[in-house]
């Protein structure tokens, strides 16, 4: 769908917030995505480095289903990703979630 940029109120909202919106609400469209999210946020505020095993080991999805949750959250930046040696650990990314609050809070229907 196309919008016309003269119809766009850019009085409250600029396009990098509403762009921002749509990948965070995209990657967290999902419950599945949702669990995963706060369960990598949880135990990183406990220290704990989490890999794809952890995952799998803690939901009923395949390996493969799990990975491309985790793709979706990496790519929205919702979570960043460190290699270590053959391992991957995944982090929340707490400053583009704050981003993406703060856009939310901005949002509002024109009238």
């Amino acid at each position: 769908m196309r919008i016309r940029k003269d119809t766009l109120d850019t009085d409250n909202m600029n396009e990098e917030e509403v762009m921002l919106m749509a990948k965070c609400s995209d990657a967290l469209a999902h419950p599945a995505r949702i669990y995963i999210f706060r369960y990598i946020m949880k135990h990183n505020a406990e220290r704990d480095k989490i890999c794809n095993k952890d995952l799998v080991a803690n939901f009923d999805y395949a390996q493969a289903t799990i990975s491309q949750h985790v793709s979706k959250l990496v790519r929205a930046g919702l979570v960043d990703v460190k290699k270590e040696d053959k391992y991957s650990y995944y982090y929340a990314n707490i400053g583009r979630l704050m981003q993406y609050l703060d856009a939310v809070k901005k949002f509002e229907f024109s009238k």
